[in-house]
């Protein structure tokens, strides 16, 4: 029987090429942003990636574009609150959404960042796909249900890869992809397929650049 959510498997030689080349480009920084008006022109296509705070969001952006200090990570959450922007090559874009779930964070900051990332999610007709960054050592967690009801109601496809998943032992790995299977389930906008990756061993690194290779 399949189940709900499998792995993502990419066995497509040319694909996994096409991936390599697209992040083989040069990638750069292109800007933070922090109002709608800010925003880069919508002439390329576009993913977004989210997650909250210590996921491994910055490191997963570098190992992606084998660039150690592209993404920094920032446990500040007023730092945090920009919508950054990194072009790769001259056809993609690669968003980073700020990180969520600080329980520090001043109310209006986090007021102010919800409806920023609202109109964005809503708005932006280049955006391919979303990928929600989940701790394979934890699995989704309630702050991580309410981006995912975000994207649902933004009608945009999110795609949830697991990170860190080096830190888990087989017996504890096949629990968190139930519960995480289990959450899938109630999310219309959810891809129906999981990546699996660990920026420090480097897996599934080569299957999300084909992934994201083969939008269009």
């Amino acid at each position: 029987m399949q189940l709900p959510f499998p792995l993502t498997e990419i066995d497509d030689p040319a694909l996994i090429e096409s991936g390599r080349k697209l992040f083989a480009a040069q990638s750069d920084f292109l800007k933070g942003v922090v109002a709608m008006s800010g925003l880069p022109p919508a002439d390329r296509i576009e993913v977004c990636f989210a997650g909250r705070s210590n996921v491994g969001k910055s490191t997963l952006i570098n190992a992606l574009t084998g660039r150690k200090g592209l993404a920094r990570a920032s446990n500040t959450p007023g730092r945090t609150q920009e919508i950054n922007f990194f072009t790769i090559g001259d056809a993609h874009y690669l968003v980073d959404l700020p990180g969520y779930g600080y329980a520090n964070a001043p109310l209006p900051v986090v007021e102010k960042w919800q409806k920023l990332l609202k109109q964005y999610l809503s708005g932006r007709q280049t955006l391919r796909r979303a990928f929600v960054l989940i701790d394979a050592r934890h699995g989704v967690k309630a702050v991580d249900e309410e981006i995912m009801s975000l994207l649902d109601s933004s009608a945009v496809t999110f795609q949830v890869v697991l990170t860190k998943t080096d830190k888990v032992k087989e017996k504890d790995r096949e629990k968190v992809l139930a519960q995480v299977r289990d959450k899938l389930s109630k999310h219309p906008a959810a891809y129906p397929e999981l990546v699996l990756t660990s920026s420090e061993k480097g897996d599934g690194i080569a299957t999300l650049r084909a992934i994201i290779a083969g939008l269009e």
